[in-house]
């Protein structure tokens, strides 16, 4: 489902942002992104989702190269950003619509799918309102149901339960794992390594551009009763 081949990416001939990384996320994975601040996370993500193009390397989506197929490629996903930044001076229901029309949702699908995330994530009575009108989370929430609403073949979210509350977190959580039995791929970064731990099928991490960890946990672990926590501080600490 998701490609990275030596992908590499330099800024100003300095030291690489993100240096010759390669992996394989299979559908049906949820697969969760972790690594310090700066380790080069957000790079990648850019780089996967075709916002910048990588200095070195390949990305592939479904088959296709993100790089020379970008419009058919971004068929293929949908992506919420760290932060909820959207066009506010239209309504909730038209942005969601917005959406399911550049992905081509049919109206009847479209309909089910807007009350069944909005009415889980309790913006469905707001729909209506501005987006100007809407707290942090509730513009968090409409992404994410705007970004669920093509059910996509693989969706990318960046720091995705930032700015939620605790019962959205665990909606947006099981509408994770139901996408995935679904035959859909996930692919999220996070600093709620508890969160990674008890969701995840395998950790992808990185520390300084590089790629340390591809995983599922019980094979990166030193110790069976070692926790996420406790590998990650091991594996990215300075010597």
């Amino acid at each position: 489902m998701l490609i990275l081949k030596n992908v590499s990416k330099t800024y100003d001939k300095k030291k690489k942002a993100v240096d010759d990384i390669s992996l394989e996320i299979k559908k049906g994975e949820i697969i969760g992104f972790i690594g310090p601040n700066g380790a080069g996370k957000t790079t990648t993500i850019k780089m996967i989702t075709g916002m910048i193009a990588p200095t070195e390397g390949s990305i592939e989506i479904n088959g296709l190269d993100i790089s020379k197929t970008p419009v058919e490629a971004k068929k293929n996903f949908t992506f919420v950003p760290d932060h909820p930044t959207i066009f506010d001076a239209i309504k909730g229901i038209d942005y969601l619509n917005f959406m399911a029309d550049i992905y081509e949702v049919s109206i009847k699908d479209r309909k089910d799918r807007i009350e069944k995330f909005t009415k889980a994530f309790q913006i469905y009575d707001a729909l209506t309102q501005t987006v100007n009108s809407y707290s942090h989370g509730m513009r968090q929430k409409l992404l994410i149901s705007g970004a669920l609403l093509p059910n996509p073949n693989l969706f990318i979210l960046d720091e995705p339960l930032v700015g939620l509350d605790p019962y959205s977190a665990r909606i947006l959580k099981d509408l994770m794992k139901e996408h995935c039995k679904k035959g859909g791929t996930i692919f999220f970064s996070s600093h709620g390594l508890e969160v990674v731990e008890n969701l995840c099928h395998r950790v992808v991490m990185i520390h300084k551009g590089k790629l340390i960890a591809c995983d599922v946990l019980e094979n990166i672990k030193k110790s069976k009763d070692a926790t996420l926590e406790e590998v990650f501080l091991e594996m990215t600490k300075d010597e």
